[in-house]
């Protein structure tokens, strides 16, 4: 029996790139990540790929990525007038760029 090549399919619905990356994270660990490693975090559509990821910050950006890590981190609990709510869950992206490529916001 031969191994068949499996084909990329996209997962979920198809999203265009400003709709996968939704904001950059700027905070201390992040600015540290990516002047040490060229490391980018980016908060991201709960339902995209790490492909898909991969893919939007290349076009919206014009760089090349190396790397793509993703965390789906957990809402937590808050409390809002003496009422238990909830915020959302949400997924952080650490997208690591090519070579000498820089991204110029952070």
């Amino acid at each position: 029996m031969a191994a068949e090549k499996k084909s990329k399919e996209t997962w979920g619905p198809e999203l265009e790139a400003h709709q996968i990356v939704l904001r950059p994270l700027v905070t201390e660990k992040g600015t540290h990540q990516s002047t040490r490693h060229n490391t980018y975090p980016f908060e991201v559509n709960l339902l995209a790929t790490k492909d898909q990821i991969k893919a939007a910050v290349e076009e919206l950006f014009n760089v090349e990525v190396a790397k793509v890590r993703t965390q789906t981190r957990v809402g937590k609990q808050r409390r809002f007038r003496g009422r238990l709510g909830r915020l959302p869950n949400w997924k952080k992206a650490l997208v690591t760029l090519k070579g000498e490529n820089r991204l110029e916001f952070f």
